[in-house]
C-alpha cells in the first residue's frame, strides 16, 4: 500500500513538472516516511512501508521541485490517498515556530473568574432548560485548579435545571484528560463505567478512561435530559465527548456531522529540513460500539444545519418533558377501556415499567413517539389494533343520486356463477346498517340477485379490511332460515360493562339463501376486523367452511381516544366478542378449516366444491 504512495507522488510530479535539478536532500522522503512509519497511531495501514522506504531512496525524481510548498501539497496528497487518512498533513513551514502551552498561572481569583466567564457562557433557558456553551475542554490538572470556581460560576447553576444543553459547536481544542470529567457528571458513581480506550503509538501504551467515583460537586446524573450540539467545527477531545455520551444513551446528539479529528496531533520536524509532518499519534476505540469517531465524525441523533441546533434541541427538550405524563395517561386509558380488562391491565403495568425503566427517555418528536408507543402496545398486547392512530375527521355523508348508488354497488361488489352453479360473492369492506339498510334494495336488484340461486356459495373475504359490524347481523341472517332465531354472538362493551346480543333478524330485503346449501368463505392473513367477526359467527355455529390462510386477528372497530392535553391518540378496541364458546379470534385471527394459500385459496374452494357435487351425480 505504501508503495502507491510514492507512486502517486511520482507520477504527480513527471506528468506536470520538469525540473533537472535536485532541489532537496535525497533523504527527505525516507526521513519524511520513517516519522510516518514510527509514528502513526495504525501501523496496520502502513503494510509495506519498509520496502517503500527502500524503494524511494533511489528515486529523486520528485525532489526536483524547486518550491517547498507545492512539494509538501503533492507529498500530503500522496500520504493522506495511501492511508485513507486527511489528518497526515506534510507542510513546508521556514518561520514556524513550535506552540508551548504554558501552564496556568497562580492568578488572583478575580483574574480566573474573568477567564472562565469568556471560555463558557451559561444561561437558564424558558422552561428550566439549562444552555451551557463551552469553546476549550479542561483537563484534570487544571480543572482541579478551578473546580470551586466552576461549581460557583457556572455548575451550582446548573444543577437546578430540568434538562442540559451542551453547545460544542464551537470547541476545537481540549485536553483528554478532560473527558472522565465531563462524562462522570451526567452519570452515577457505581458502577464504575469504561468510557474510551486511547491508544499511544510513540509509547505502544493504551489508556482506559473510566467513569469517576468521586466528583467535586454534585452530579447532574443520568435521568434529566441531555442535548449535546455539535457543528462542522467541534473537534478533536470535543468529539470524543459527544461519542462517548452519544454511546452511553446519556445524550442526544443534535446538529452537523463533526471534523473527524483525533485525540492527539503532533506536528514533527523532518531532520533538519523545514518540512513537518502532522501525524495522529493517538487514536480512541471506544468500548461500547469497538470503533471510533476519528476521520469519520460524530453522527448527530439528529441532522440539522448548526445554527439551527440550539431551536431543535430546545424542542426536543420541551416534547420530553410531556413524555412521562403522556406514557402514564396512555396506560390508564388502555387499562380503563381495552376490551379483555386482563389484557389491558397488564399492558398498563408494562408501559409504566418500560418508561421507569427509561425506554422513553431518548423520545425526541412526536412522530418518534408514535413509533415507539404503538411498536410496544402491539408487541406487549399481541393485538394489531391497539396502536397510536391520527385523529382524522369524518367525512360529511355523500349526497348520491341512485343511479350513483347502482354504480357503486357494481363497483363493491364481485359477482360470478361458475360450473355446477357454484355462486362467487365477494365484497372488501362491511358497511354501516343504516347506511346498507338504505341502499338494501339496490344490493339486493344488482348484486345477491346474482348469486342467491346457486346451489353453493364462495363468499370471498380475503381483501376484506373490515368496517362497521352493525350489519353482521343482517348479512349473517341470509345464511340462515326465517323460522327461528337464535343468538349469533355476544359482544361485551367494556367502557359501558354491558353485553348486546345479536340475534338473526326475522325479516330481510330479498331472498335469503338459507341454510342447507354450502358455503364456503375465503380468508386470508389480510382479512380483518367485522369480516373476521362474520367468519367467527359462520364457523361457530357451523354454517361453512373456511379456506385460505389465518385471518389478520383484528378487532371490532376500535375507538380513539386523545392522550390528555397532546396531540397523540390512541386506537383502542373497546368490544370484544363471547369467549365462552371458545378462544377469542381478536389479537389471534381465526384458523382456516382447509389452510392454502391466499392465492390458492379459491381454487381449492371451487376443487372442493366440484367434487362434492360430482358425487352426487
Amino acid at each position: 500500500m505504501a508503495k502507491v504512495l510514492f507512486m502517486v507522488a511520482f507520477l504527480l510530479v513527471l506528468g506536470n513538472l520538469n525540473f533537472i535539478n535536485a532541489s532537496f536532500s535525497s533523504s527527505l522522503i525516507v526521513d519524511m516516511a520513517k516519522i510516518v512509519m514510527d509514528n502513526y497511531c495504525s501501523p496496520e495501514k502502513l503494510v509495506g512501508m519498509k520496502e517503500a522506504i527502500e524503494a524511494a531512496s533511489s528515486n529523486t525524481e520528485i525532489l526536483n521541485i524547486p518550491d517547498g510548498e507545492t512539494l509538501a501539497n503533492i507529498l500530503s496528497s500522496g500520504v493522506q490517498t495511501t492511508v485513507s487518512d486527511p489528518r497526515l498533513v506534510v507542510s513546508f513551514e521556514p518561520h514556524y515556530v513550535p506552540v508551548a502551552h504554558p501552564k496556568m498561572p497562580p492568578l488572583p481569583p478575580e483574574q480566573l473568574v474573568a477567564v472562565l466567564q469568556t471560555s463558557i457562557k451559561l444561561d437558564i433557558l424558558e422552561g428550566n432548560i439549562g444552555y451551557l456553551r463551552i469553546d476549550h475542554i479542561l483537563g484534570k490538572e487544571v480543572a482541579e485548579k478551578v473546580g470551586p470556581l466552576l461549581l460557583d460560576l457556572v455548575w451550582n447553576k446548573i444543577l437546578p435545571t430540568s434538562a442540559l444543553i451542551f453547545d460544542l459547536r464551537y470547541t476545537g481544542s481540549g485536553d483528554l484528560t478532560g473527558i472522565p470529567y465531563i462524562v462522570s457528571y451526567f452519570t452515577e458513581a457505581e458502577p464504575l463505567i469504561h468510557i474510551d480506550s486511547v491508544y499511544d503509538r510513540p509509547s505502544n501504551t493504551t489508556t482506559q478512561l473510566f467513569s469517576m467515583p468521586a466528583l467535586l460537586g454534585e452530579r447532574y446524573g443520568e435521568t434529566k435530559p441531555l442535548i449535546i450540539l455539535t457543528s462542522r467545527n467541534t473537534k478533536g477531545v470535543a468529539e470524543d465527548v459527544a461519542y462517548c455520551l452519544q454511546s452511553l444513551k446519556r445524550a442526544t446528539v443534535v446538529g452537523e456531522k463533526t471534523t473527524g479529528g483525533s485525540v492527539k496531533l503532533d506536528k514533527l520536524k523532518v531532520g533538519d529540513t523545514d518540512f513537518y509532518v502532522t501525524v495522529p499519534t493517538a487514536k480512541s476505540i471506544n468500548p461500547i460500539t469497538g470503533s471510533s469517531w476519528e476521520i469519520a465524525g460524530v453522527t448527530p441523533n439528529v441532522e440539522v444545519n448548526a445554527e439551527d441546533a440550539l431551536a431543535t434541541a430546545i424542542k426536543i427538550v420541551n416534547f420530553r418533558i410531556q413524555v412521562p405524563a403522556i406514557i402514564e395517561e396512555s396506560a390508564t386509558l388502555i387499562a380503563d377501556n381495552y376490551a379483555f380488562e386482563d389484557v389491558g391491565a397488564h399492558v398498563a403495568e408494562r408501559l409504566r415499567g418500560l418508561l421507569a425503566n427509561g425506554n422513553y427517555s431518548a423520545i425526541n418528536f412526536r412522530e418518534n413517539l408514535e413509533t415507539k408507543l404503538s411498536a410496544d402496545l402491539k408487541s406487549i398486547s399481541g393485538d394489531k389494533s391497539l396502536m397510536t392512530t391520527r385523529n382524522t375527521p369524518a367525512l360529511p355523508p355523500m349526497d348520491y343520486s341512485p343511479e350513483m348508488f347502482i354504480e357503486l354497488v357494481k363497483v363493491s361488489f364481485h359477482t360470478d356463477v361458475f360450473e355446477n352453479n357454484i355462486g362467487y360473492l365477494r365484497f372488501d369492506m362491511f358497511g354501516d346498517f343504516e347506511e346498507v339498510k338504505a341502499i338494501a334494495q339496490i344490493i339486493v336488484e344488482h348484486a345477491w340477485n346474482k348469486v342467491v340461486n346457486t346451489d353453493a356459495m364462495i363468499v370471498d373475504l380475503r381483501n376484506n379490511i373490515g368496517g362497521p359490524t352493525t350489519a353482521i347481523s343482517g348479512f349473517c341472517s341470509y345464511f340462515f332460515d326465517a323460522d327461528k332465531q337464535f343468538v349469533l354472538d355476544k359482544l361485551y362493551d367494556r367502557q359501558s360493562g354491558t353485553t348486546t346480543e345479536l340475534w338473526t333478524l326475522p325479516e330481510l330485503t330479498g331472498t335469503r339463501y338459507g341454510s342447507k346449501k354450502s358455503l364456503i368463505i375465503l380468508t386470508s392473513g389480510a382479512t380483518a376486523g367485522a369480516a373476521e367477526e362474520f367468519t367467527y359467527i359462520m364457523k361457530k355455529h357451523g354454517r361453512a367452511m373456511i379456506v385460505g390462510e389465518t385471518t389478520a386477528g383484528g378487532s371490532h372497530p376500535p375507538l380513539n381516544f386523545r392522550v390528555g392535553e397532546s396531540d397523540i391518540f390512541l386506537s383502542i378496541p373497546t368490544v370484544n366478542s363471547d369467549t365462552t364458546a371458545g378462544p377469542a379470534w381478536e389479537g389471534a385471527g381465526i384458523a382456516p378449516h382447509i389452510p392454502a394459500s391466499a392465492d390458492a385459496a379459491l381454487e381449492t374452494a371451487k376443487g372442493i366444491l366440484n367434487k362434492h357435487f360430482a358425487g352426487q351425480k
